[in-house]
């Protein structure tokens, strides 16, 4: 694996991700941020964080096996959340955790939460992007 990912003592031990990956691979690869479209360009979940953020992580997991890569590869994701507040996090990791059994991984990069006042479409609610690396 070219990933180690480590919760260091010293910094606080969060559950959902790891706080620091190490990357030892030469392949990188940089997912674009995904949204809730399925593969036609139609939206899924409009309204619904939790199905927005389920489908953004199925999207990730598409385009990283295109790439011979997986959650397991994953050193650093980005997630950007429109109107974000804390109240949100549950429907947040709601989204995480179907995702995560669907694809049988559980994706605890060190992850980065930003919120923003819009995205590309008024409809789309979250986007994820992510950085893999591979041997």
């Amino acid at each position: 694996m070219a990933i180690t990912l480590m919760n260091p003592s010293g910094l606080p031990r969060i559950d959902a991700y790891r706080q620091v990956s190490v990357a030892t691979g030469s392949k990188l690869v940089f997912v674009a941020g995904q949204v809730s479209w399925d593969a036609d360009g139609v939206v899924v979940g409009e309204g619904d964080l939790a199905a927005q953020v389920e489908q953004c992580y199925l999207n990730v997991g598409i385009a990283l096996a295109e790439a011979g890569a997986s959650f397991d590869d994953v050193a650093k994701l980005n997630v950007h959340v429109v109107g974000w507040t804390p109240d949100k996090m549950p429907l947040l990791m709601e989204g995480i955790t179907r995702a995560a059994e669907k694809l049988g991984v559980t994706p605890v990069a060190p992850a980065t939460l930003l919120g923003v006042a819009t995205l590309d479409v008024p409809e789309h609610l979250v986007e994820v992007e992510a950085t893999a690396v591979l041997d």
